[in-house]
């Protein structure tokens, strides 16, 4: 039987680093956007973290931050109890893009992490050969970066933040480039090292969108929310022996993590039994909308009414095949049209999604339209302010601007545009490109009614 995840443990001693009510706005006076939200984390000596949530939750600039790599907007980091003053000179990251010089081989490029130490060169070439060699790269010392795989080019990452000896590994979804094979190599090389402490590293602080990949390697699970970005609820990683995928306990685990993330209204407590809790349930904001294209939003209902109209998340994702970063946002749309629930981690279609997967195209939309209305509150919006118009146009500076002071610009016009391309599809209005302008259109009678329900 499946057993609940514990709280996280404490762990002795003062924390290497700690970040105390941090957050974090971007933006001018007039358009703050904030990113993270009063932040608390506090890292020790022998953990293996993994901070996991949603695109847009502030995973890495929070890591950023604790690196020293941009201030926080208000809150304070601390290293060893100390106020953190510029760049943190204990802390090594890994992108997850490479970084190499191309005109350097791999130990000159692995030799760059120490050249702001006052080592001789000969010292520094004997530690960058030492970290060569430990990482797995022997032979390929003189090798050029066109020369090497992408998973050698990442090694070669690994090397060049190990070779400083750093106190604290920074990782910032550093396999996510890498093919699946590759990547699982990598990730059991590194557990291995960690586990075994061939490597100097006090701590391990790991941003990732894969649950399974956190679950297998964390010995602390960190989940954030998004909008704006904060710690939800966080619990102890499973015991070593119990981290294996094929294992009941990690598939328990896993799709507790997804209920967690897919479920913002529910209580993360109930549902991560006996986790700590640190952000009580939310509703979600009324004018978000999740960027998924229409054609991936059908193509998830279909394949899940293919199987049934039940699946768990965890099969599901396995099944598509999608990281917990594409899929989430897919079940979020599905969620917010009506056209499945989540029922103790299954997603399970609903009447209107059965009909919706089974229709026609003509019928199809129609039923797009009606759920859309129904339940996209700025779809609502821009056919209301249309009907309002004297010549049924509106132009999108305002939605724009409304959208501005929750979301960045980027993200803003990301979520006008998905609500411009539902809106299309569902006919409800037209858009002309050029002038970023909407014009009322003709609606079937269904999608007219359901425009002006309360």
């Amino acid at each position: 039987m499946a057993i609940a995840p514990q709280p996280a443990p404490e762990v002795a001693g003062a924390p290497l680093l700690e970040a105390r009510h941090v957050s974090k706005t971007y933006g001018t006076e007039s358009s703050q956007v904030l990113v993270l939200k009063d932040v608390n984390l506090q890292i020790r000596e022998g953990e293996f973290i993994a901070l996991l949530g949603p695109s847009g939750s502030g995973k890495s600039t929070l890591l950023r931050i604790l690196a020293g790599l941009i201030p926080a907007s208000s809150g304070e980091v601390f290293a060893h109890g100390a106020p953190l003053q510029g760049t943190n000179p204990n802390v090594a990251m890994v992108f997850q893009s490479f970084a190499l010089l191309p005109w350097l081989t791999v130990v000159e490029n692995v030799e760059l992490g120490l050249l702001p130490k006052l080592l001789s060169p000969e010292e520094r070439r004997a530690r960058a050969q030492q970290a060569v060699e430990l990482i797995g790269l022997h032979g390929f010392e003189g090798a050029y970066p066109r020369e090497i795989s992408g998973g050698m080019k990442q090694r070669v990452g690994f090397a060049r933040a190990l070779v400083v000896q750093p106190e604290l590994l920074m990782l910032d979804e550093p396999f996510s480039a890498l093919d699946v094979l590759v990547a699982d190599t990598l990730r059991r090389e590194l557990v291995e090292l960690w586990q075994e402490r061939r490597i100097p590293t006090k701590a391990i602080l790991m941003v990732t969108h894969n649950i399974d990949e956190a679950v297998r390697m964390a010995d602390r699970l960190v989940v954030f929310k998004a909008d704006p970005g904060t710690i939800r609820a966080q619990c102890a990683g499973l015991a070593r022996s119990d981290r294996d995928s094929k294992d009941a306990l990690h598939n328990d685990l896993v799709d507790r993590i997804y209920q967690v993330m897919v479920n913002p209204k529910e209580d993360a407590n109930k549902i991560l039994a006996g986790a700590e809790a640190l952000e009580a349930a939310v509703t979600p904001d009324g004018h978000s909308i999740p960027t998924v294209p229409v054609s991936h939003l059908t193509g998830f209902v279909h394949r899940l009414d293919a199987l049934g109209g039940r699946e768990d998340l965890h099969d599901l994702a396995r099944d598509l095949p999608m990281e917990a970063d594409d899929l989430l946002p897919v079940v979020d749309a599905a969620n917010l049209l009506g056209f499945v629930e989540l029922l103790q981690g299954d997603v399970v279609l609903t009447p209107q999604g059965r009909r919706f997967a089974e229709a026609e195209i003509a019928e199809r939309k129609t039923i797009f339209g009606q759920q859309a209305l129904a339940n996209v509150v700025m779809l609502q919006k821009i056919v209301g302010l249309l009907e309002q118009a004297p010549n049924h146009r509106v132009r999108e500076d305002s939605l724009l601007d409304a959208l501005e002071k929750k979301f960045s610009p980027v993200e803003s016009r990301r979520k006008l545009n998905t609500a411009i391309r539902w809106g299309r599809y569902a006919g409800l209005f037209t858009y002309d490109d050029d002038r970023g302008e909407f014009q009322a259109v003709s609606v079937p009678s269904e999608v007219e009614a359901a425009a002006t329900r309360p």
